[in-house]
């Protein structure tokens, strides 16, 4: 045996993270002491320090059962009103908030009340499971789902409660609760199970010497199979050599009454040979009635339920295809029912059982007896109703035809006159199925005899060779419309995968044309309102942890539909109507997921007078799948997009700290410098020494406050948290004010100021406009070289006025000239120039921007330098502004 196996046997003893053990105390009938052997399994972990919580135990009165049950801690039930009467649950929401090691739920297989989260118990279980929750069940045998038929074979009594046999199988330890059959009938009659009236009515009609040991046989049966996987994955553990899987089995299963009955056979079977199986229908064309149909569907669930796979083919032929499945999954075993007993099943190869055992070589071919249905089934069986314009087709064919040969029978020789009746049946099978086919052959033979061979306008027919052209017309006939009907078959089941392959390729194509979450949404609704019997609808959650509808038909959530919406969502499984969860609602909830868990929930709810089929939630699961992928796709790009502006975020702050901690320990250093000096000398300083000391602090203060007003008025720009306060200011006094904050940065520089006295007033925030023109003077006069001309201008230009800085420093190259606006440009490019945050000009361009306005960059003085304009827009002047005006 391979390490891999081996260790693939390790992790399955393993318990799944997280998740609880199943304990599953297994009786051949009720009354041999499961209960209280339960009871006592929890007493024995209590007595250890588990945290036990029983959540529902049914003692049946039993003294010594209450007793046990009484020296446990107690969940209460719930009470719930279903038909005015007031019924006791299980109170899931309860247990789970409790979170015990270990909890107790007694009758595994029990249906809830109508109401409920789920349908059945066992789904409470596997939801206690899921939360990491120990849970101690019990279960009689005839309450498994494959064992349904046998039970009623041997009792004659229908269970209604079962429950999939997976979940036994799921089970970490099965203990058979076993009594001998005398023994449990001495308890019915002592009245230890039911009481007295009710044990002499259960040993008349359930309880009798045969039928408990039947059902103990049932028992042993099921647990024995329990210990063959135990003992298997023991040697699997070993590494030594565990029983091989001996191939697959295959059960044909189609529309007829004994399809559920098949699928328990063929699931019992497999379970004892330890096969994996597949249920496999194969569609040959032919349509099904309603009431087929949902036999078949229900056969389908009841499979899966079981355990097994369900497989749907398409093709002409049942018996071939079905071959050619088993020898591509490698089956050993098919296993069909036997087929109905119809004429042409017999004429045209005897049945699909009959051909399995002519062409299986090397398979296992087991035909199951077909089951009888009770004479109270068979007596309302419905009539399959018949298509009457397909026969009135192929009567009307037939007439035609006679015409048509009656017409030419002068011309013509008889043999050649039968291609006219041939090619009319052929018609009919093209246009119709086979039934009208036959009919019309059949019509057509004895139209060709009455009008044809010889004597004329009779049936009698004198020459034998005649006798034979007849037969062989209607063998022709009836061929040509068993194989025209069967292309028409095929090619609609053709057109139907057709229709589903499209409906992929169309999702698929527009799910990748999406690249963020609202177009996958968007492409999804768009796709999905060609569906005109079903409402379809896409949900997420929102920021509360409510649910909002993205896409398609809004829903008005009542308590049943959020409830299923969330147990969906929760547990990654279908919820809501159609199912055994939360099945009270309108809606079918289908969870929409990726590895990281759901992204949206998938709602679908029949629109009035429409069904929602097994086939609806096939094809929406498969598309379920590129829509999944499709918003996992929009999720990553959303997570690398985030990712990106984070990284970018870093390197902005990494660039400002860099920048600022230059910036602004320059003039600290100044500052400290000089009033050290100060501290240090005191009057032994000149008092002109002194006074340039104390105006070289200002003016540092002063840079210093520039450099931390650049990085406040940043913030406000990129929060928009920027006030505009406008009002009526003169552009001379703009250019006069920022001329004075920088006279020591300008004083090494030649400035020049050429600014017209009629320019008229500009309806600006002045603050922000002045230091706009502030943050462009220092940036001149930092890359300006000393003794350099600086040029400050002021006019009016094509309905726009501009302040324009021109300096003679080194330039900016046009094609950066774009990214001066950048911030933190000049920290970018090293020392040339001195350094700075590079936040001026990014400043100037937000507060210019703000008011309208605009900057362009071009050529300096003489052609050299750089030339920066701010281009505001001019607005008219109210007559009182302008009369004030000097």
């Amino acid at each position: 045996m391979s390490d891999s196996g081996r260790a693939d046997a390790l992790l399955a003893q393993l318990p799944r993270e997280g998740r609880g053990r199943l304990k599953v105390f297994l009786g051949a009938a009720p009354g041999v002491g499961k209960t209280y052997a339960m009871l006592q399994a929890a007493h024995a972990q209590l007595r250890q320090g588990v945290k036990v919580v029983a959540g529902v135990v049914e003692t049946h009165g039993r003294a010594e059962t209450e007793v046990l049950l009484n020296g446990l801690p107690q969940q209460p039930l719930l009470r719930l009103q279903y038909r005015g009467m007031t019924l006791e649950e299980m109170d899931l929401d309860g247990l789970l908030a409790l979170d015990p090691a270990l909890a107790l739920v007694d009758e595994m297989a029990h249906s809830n009340v109508p109401g409920s989260r789920h349908a059945k118990r066992w789904q409470d279980i596997q939801e206690l499971l899921a939360a990491g929750i120990d849970v101690y069940t019990t279960v009689n045998v005839q309450h498994l789902e494959s064992l349904n038929d046998q039970v009623r074979g041997i009792t004659g009594v229908v269970v209604r409660e079962t429950l999939p046999d997976w979940v036994l199988q799921e089970a970490f330890d099965l203990v058979l609760i076993d009594l001998p059959p005398r023994e449990l009938l001495e308890r019915l009659r002592d009245g230890k199970v039911y009481v007295p009236e009710q044990a002499r009515a259960a040993i008349d009609a359930f309880f009798t010497q045969t039928n408990l040991t039947a059902l103990r046989e049932l028992a042993m049966q099921t647990a024995a199979a329990q210990v063959d996987n135990d003992l298997a994955q023991g040697y699997r553990q070993l590494g030594q050599a565990a029983p091989a899987v001996r191939g697959r089995l295959l059960v044909g299963i189609d529309g007829d009454a004994s399809a559920d009955h098949l699928v328990r056979h063929a699931s019992r079977v497999a379970q004892r040979r330890h096969l994996p199986w597949s249920a496999v229908h194969v569609d040959d064309g032919q349509t099904l009635d309603e009431q087929a149909r949902a036999r078949l569907q229900s056969a389908q669930q009841l499979a899966e339920r079981l355990g097994g796979e369900v497989v749907s083919l398409r093709a002409g032929e049942v018996a071939k295809t079905l071959l050619q499945h088993a020898a591509e999954r490698r089956a050993s075993v098919v296993m069909v029912g036997q087929s109905r007993r119809r004429w042409r099943r017999r004429v045209f190869g005897g049945g699909v059982g009959a051909r399995l055992l002519r062409e299986g070589h090397g398979l296992e071919i087991s035909v199951l007896d077909h089951h009888q249905p009770t004479p109270e089934v068979t007596r309302y069986r419905p009539i399959r109703e018949l298509v009457w314009f397909d026969y009135g087709l192929a009567f009307v064919a037939t007439l035609l035809a006679s015409a048509l040969a009656w017409g030419v029978s002068g011309m013509l020789a008889l043999p050649n006159i039968s291609l006219i009746f041939l090619a009319a049946v052929l018609l009919v099978a093209v246009r119709s199925s086979i039934g009208p086919a036959l009919v019309c052959a059949a019509l057509s033979f004895l139209a060709y005899d009455f009008l044809f061979i010889p004597p004329s306008f009779s049936l009698s027919i004198q020459r034998e060779e005649d006798v034979l052209t007849l037969l062989f017309f209607l063998l022709m006939s009836a061929l040509t419309g068993k194989l025209a009907a069967r292309q028409r078959q095929q090619l609609r089941a053709l057109r139907e995968t057709q229709e589903q392959t499209s409906e992929l390729l169309d999702l698929s194509r527009k799910m990748t044309a999406a690249t963020d979450r609202q177009a996958v949404l968007n492409a999804a609704e768009q796709h999905f309102s060609g569906w005109r019997t079903l409402q379809l609808c896409l949900i997420g959650r929102d920021a509360q942890g409510g649910w909002t509808v993205e896409s398609g038909t809004p829903v008005q959530f009542t308590e049943a539909e959020r409830a299923a919406a969330d147990w969906a969502w929760q547990h990654d499984q279908a919820a809501g109507s159609g199912t055994g969860t939360l099945p009270s609602g309108r809606w079918w909830w289908w969870p929409i997921c990726a590895e990281e868990g759901p992204l949206a929930l998938l709602g679908v709810c029949p629109k009035e007078g429409h069904a929602f089929t097994a086939q609806h939630r096939r094809l929406l699961a498969a598309l379920a799948q590129p829509l999944a992928q499709a918003l996992a796709r929009a999720q990553l790009a959303e997570q690398l997009e985030a990712a990106r502006l984070h990284g970018e975020t870093e390197q902005l702050r990494s660039a400002l700290l860099a920048s600022v901690s230059h910036d602004l320990r320059t003039p600290l250093t100044s500052m400290r410098g000089s009033i050290d000096s100060l501290l240090a000398l005191g009057e032994a300083i000149p008092a002109a020494d002194r006074r340039e000391l104390l105006e070289g602090t200002r003016d540092e203060a002063e840079r210093l406050d520039r450099y931390i007003q650049n990085l406040l008025d940043m913030t406000r720009l990129g929060h928009g948290a920027l006030k505009l306060a406008r009002d009526w200011v003169s552009p001379a006094d703009i250019v006069g004010s920022a001329l004075n904050r920088l006279r020591a940065v300008t004083a090494p520089l030649q400035v020049s100021t050429q600014v017209s006295g009629e320019l008229p007033l500009l309806y600006v925030h002045a603050a922000l406009i002045e230091q706009a023109l502030v943050n462009v003077l220092e940036n001149a006069a930092r890359f300006s070289p000393v003794g350099g001309r600086l040029q400050v201008e002021a006019g009016e230009e094509g309905g726009e006025l501009f302040f324009a800085v021109s300096d003679e420093g080194p330039g900016i190259p046009e094609a950066e000239r774009a990214s001066i606006f950048d911030m933190f440009y000049t920290a970018a490019r090293g020392d040339r120039g001195g350094q700075g945050t590079g936040l001026g000009l990014a400043i100037c361009q937000g507060m210019i921007g703000a008011h309208g306005g605009r900057i362009s960059v071009g050529e300096g003085i003489a052609g050299r330098g750089t030339r920066i304009t701010l281009h505001l827009p001019r607005q008219d002047q109210p007559d009182g502004e302008a009369q004030e005006q000097p």
